[in-house]
């Protein structure tokens, strides 16, 4: 009972929890029935309009949201767009506005990797209608401060370009643009970009030739095979062959100015030596190292570029790593040995030491074999030919039936090319006749059949034993060949030749067609040469052909029977017979398969395939009169060097001048011009802030120091230094902090021993170039901010850190009232600099301005304005940034480092005069790391500047 009541009990609750979960259920559901009305409001059909119309207008309205600068309705169209492909609906026209916010978004993330993938995906898509959104993607990229963006932006130009080849003169443009760049990452991929899009824009190769040449070793192995294939189509347009002995005649000489017609006459038929042009030089120099590379495409393009380029005495280098590839994979040696071949016909000598590497091996694939064959063959001499031919006998015997029937081929080959072998090849061949393997005997008839015509009158014998073998060979093409030697030289075998027609006719109809025509010819030859035994058999083969099945049997039986016989029609012609069908043949030419290949490139694949293949580049003929060396030629800009005056010991300070040019003119050159120097500065006369030679040590000294001291107490700085930069002035690079870094370096030189410093503020050992991005141009809509710690003390307050921004803009119209706005967090204390009025396109100025940073890394954040717009940005300090570099000598920092009493804060008591207190404190907490700080504690007056306090926190 009390078993049944607790059932009733658990069935109860039971009923209870699945009531109250049907309720929340049912409630969820209206809500997201309610949420997703409001949502669908815009896009649920009316009454007054079709369904098309209001999804078309729905669309719209998502449209607008997409691009809208609001995240919010981004986000929210976002997910209106995945409801409607949720329900089936047609979002394709959404697909650009979609993919322009999610690619941009990516594409400005701070990860490299994610900007790289963002693109990368961006480009795979093969939909034409983004492909605006795809080129102002691939520019942006092409301008990003890591190379492997940029690297995969070259890679997106290839992709774009096979979309939509309208777009070829913008990506020409952005190929330039990378072409400059100087990081081994992006150089082989900007020219495989180069060679798809632009292959014949070889005036873009010019300024870039002997960068592309010096980086060359540091490429990636996919990126080298691809730069040397293209300087070698480019090196073939822009020198000379050097494949001549004559030189060029010398225009320039005095003696070819007054020399007589008859002297150049005389000199012009003496041969002058080749002069190779520095730039053919640099690349052949630059690309040998190469030879040692792991990678065999690699080796191969150095190998195929000193084929093409090189002088004829230096391709020889390449032969060692040639043979050092016939270690690898089978696919490896192939394409190697095809090379070798081609290399081979025409110059025996570079692989003849090497002649063992090309030995047959049994485990050799039957291609492999074939290939070492014909270099064999080809490398065959009078001092080889007998080790090659031991060879060879071996290769007949092999198992490999189609490779013995090439070693045949082979011998008959030596036997051409080398006179003095022609007789033992030819017996070797003979005794191969009777050989158990037909396709050897087939293959050494065919070969003694193109070896007996270069000598028919001495071997008749060789003919009458080929004849007894006839009834032992089946293979058709052997068969027609004695047949054909029997009737070309049918009065030398006067007995034989009838019996072998009598035979041939008893079995005609079963032979083969081949052995069919070389019948009908043998019948037509012997009633010409001996009618009276051959004529009956003659007329009853021609019967046999007349009726044969096929027609090419049919029509030469036809032609034969009209020649031949005479009669009242055709006696003109039966009178020609002998002429036509009893003339001397030229003997056949043996030559390798390989002698035509020539006329491609070494290393492409229209070699491999003896065709030209679609894409393939043709290297064009050496130009006769070598083009214009100057194109190559590219100005160094020298950067600027800061001036600084040379304190010695001596009476006089003397500018530093450089091997070339001195920076500021003296009084002789003074003279001459009105007041400028030699490289267009203007003269130590008309800037205020250059020294005169003329002063002493004490009186520069003290010139420099008070115009440092004036300089400090300027009101507007940043505005002068605007200014002198505007102007290109000597001092565009003097900031105020150099100017402070100077002033205090010269008063704790000269000033009294009592005022000097006892912790000296120094300059950083190391100052990075390297620059953050502040504010992004797409962000800023033109506007690019980058900053930078400058590492220099900072004249605004001793607390603030000093910090350069470099802003630019990147539009096409001007920026109007640069300048910072609202600042957090609250009370954040910064220094800003002047507002720049007018920024003109394409232009940069650097400002300066200080932030307090509270000895903390918490970011600064700030508004950068223009007239128009507001833009958030935020900087961010490292730890190191916070601290000023002083310098002391190693007993001063021992003493220093005995005060300190512990680990957490080090402070203590100083005595000072009371005309010198002040009310600042004197040591607080810095971060996680020991400091030493300068702080000044007054600035009423020059002789009290300074004074000494010092704080230690860890």
């Amino acid at each position: 009972m009390n078993g049944h009541r607790g059932f009733s009990v658990l069935r109860s609750e039971a009923a209870g929890a699945v009531r109250t979960a049907l309720v929340s259920a049912e409630n969820l559901q209206l809500t997201l029935k309610t949420e997703l009305s409001q949502e669908e409001q815009h896009l649920t059909p009316h009454t007054n309009g079709g369904p098309d119309e209001t999804h078309t207008k729905g669309n719209d309205d998502l449209k607008e949201m997409l691009e809208s600068n609001k995240e919010s309705l981004k986000l929210e169209a976002m997910k209106r767009v995945v409801g409607l492909i949720a329900k089936g609906k047609n979002a394709s026209e959404l697909f650009p506005a979609v993919v322009k916010n999610v690619a941009s978004k990516n594409i400005e993330d701070p990860n490299q990797l994610i900007r790289a993938s963002a693109l990368r995906v961006l480009s795979s898509i093969r939909v034409p209608i983004i492909v605006p959104i795809m080129m102002l993607a691939i520019k942006e990229a092409a301008s990003d401060m890591s190379p492997y963006v940029r690297k995969t932006s070259a890679h997106a130009i290839q992709k774009l370009y096979s979309l939509d080849q309208d777009q070829k003169e913008l990506l020409i443009e952005v190929i330039e643009k990378l072409l400059k760049d100087k990081s081994t990452l992006v150089a082989g991929s900007v020219v495989m970009a180069f060679e798809e899009v632009c292959p014949d824009r070889i005036d873009l190769i010019h300024k870039n030739y002997r960068k592309l040449c010096n980086l060359l070793v540091d490429v990636e192995e996919w990126g080298q095979v691809v730069i040397i294939s293209m300087l070698t189509r480019y090196a073939r347009t822009q020198f000379t062959s050097p494949w001549k002995e004559d030189g060029v005649f010398d225009e320039h000489s005095e003696r070819a100015f007054y020399e007589s017609d008859e002297e150049k006459t005389r000199d012009e038929t003496e041969a002058k030596p080749y002069m190779m042009d520095p730039d053919h030089r640099l690349l052949l120099r630059n690309t040998k190292p190469l030879l040692q590379s792991r990678n065999t495409a690699v080796v191969m393009s150095v190998a195929q570029l000193y084929w093409h380029l090189a002088p004829k005495n230096e391709v020889s280098i390449v032969t060692k790593s040639l043979v050092r590839l016939l270690r690898s994979h089978r696919e490896v040696q192939y394409i190697v040995l095809q090379n070798i071949a081609t290399m081979s016909i025409q110059r025996k000598g570079m692989f003849e030491p090497y002649m063992k590497s090309f030995y047959v091996r049994s485990t050799d694939a039957t291609h492999i074999k074939s290939l070492k064959l014909e270099i064999l063959t080809s490398l065959a001499n009078e001092a080889n030919i007998s080790t090659i031919l031991r060879e060879f006998q071996t290769y007949v015997k092999s198992q490999d039936k189609q490779f013995a029937a090439g070693t045949i081929q082979a011998i008959g080959r030596c036997a051409t090319n080398i006179s003095e072998v022609t007789d033992t090849c030819l017996n070797g061949l003979v005794l191969l006749l009777s050989n158990r393997d037909e396709t050897v005997v087939a293959e050494s008839v065919v070969v003694i059949r193109k070896l007996l015509q270069t000598q028919p009158t001495q071997h008749s014998d060789i003919i009458k034993h080929m004849a007894k073998l006839f009834d032992n060979i089946t293979v058709p093409m052997a068969r027609a060949s004695i047949l054909w030697l029997i009737g070309e030289y049918c009065e030398r075998v006067p007995k034989i030749a009838p019996d072998v027609l009598r035979k041939m006719a008893k079995s005609f109809t079963s032979e083969e067609d081949i052995v069919k025509l070389q019948t009908v010819n043998l019948a037509a030859k012997l009633y010409l040469t001996n009618s009276k035994q051959t004529k009956l058999l003659t007329q009853y083969i021609l019967n046999l052909g007349k009726y044969d099945q096929n027609y090419d049997i049919r029509d030469r039986t036809r032609f034969i029977r009209q020649l031949i016989v005479p009669n009242d029609k055709n006696g003109a012609l039966s009178k020609y017979a002998h002429r036509i069908l009893l003339a001397p043949k030229p003997a056949p030419v043996l030559e390798s398969a390989y002698k035509d290949r020539d006329r491609y490139q070494l290393g492409t694949l229209s070699h491999t395939i003896n065709t030209k293949a679609s894409g393939y580049l043709e290297l064009s003929d050496w130009p006769t009169v070598a083009p214009d060396l100057s194109v190559r030629d590219v100005e160094v800009i020298e950067p600027l060097k800061e001036w600084a005056p040379s304190l010695g010991k001596t009476g006089k300070s003397k500018p530093a001048k450089s091997s070339d040019e001195k920076f500021y003119s003296d009084s002789g050159e003074e003279e001459k011009g009105s007041g400028s120097s030699e490289d267009g500065s203007s003269s130590s006369s008309s800037e205020g802030v250059c020294v005169s030679t003329e002063l002493d040590l004490r009186h520069q000294t003290t010139y420099l120091l008070l115009c440092g001291v004036i300089w400090v107490w300027l009101p507007d700085k940043d505005h002068i230094c605007q200014n002198v930069n505007n102007q290109h002035s000597v001092l565009q690079t003097f900031s105020y902090s150099h100017w402070s870094t100077l002033c205090v370096s010269l008063f704790t030189q000269f000033c009294p021993r009592s005022l000097s410093f006892p912790l000296q503020v120094s300059g950083p050992a190391f100052v990075p170039e390297k620059s953050h991005d502040l504010l992004h141009r797409m962000t800023g809509k033109g506007l690019s901010a980058q900053y930078q710690f400058p590492r220099q003390p900072c004249l605004y307050q001793p607390t603030m850190v000093s910090v350069q921004i470099s802003l630019t803009n990147t539009t096409d119209h001007p920026l109007e009232q640069i300048h910072i706005g609202d600042r957090s967090p609250t009370g954040l204390n910064i220094h800003c600099f002047n507002t720049i009025e007018c920024l003109e396109p394409d232009a940069s100025v650097t400002v300066f301005m200080g932030i307090d940073f509270n000895d903390s890394t918490q970011a600064a954040n700030f508004q950068l304005c223009t007239k128009e717009d507001h833009f958030s940005v935020s900087i961010q300090p490292a730890i190191g940034e916070l601290f000023l570099p002083i310098t002391m000598t190693e007993l001063d920092f021992r003493k220093e480092q005995g005060k300190l009493l512990g680990m957490n804060e080090s402070s203590a008591t100083i005595t000072m005069a009371a005309e010198n207190m002040t009310s600042q404190p004197i040591s607080r907490p810095v971060a996680t790391v020991a400091n030493l700080g300068v702080v000044p504690s007054g600035q009423d007056n020059v002789h009290r500047c300074v004074c000494f306090v010092f704080c230690v926190a860890i």
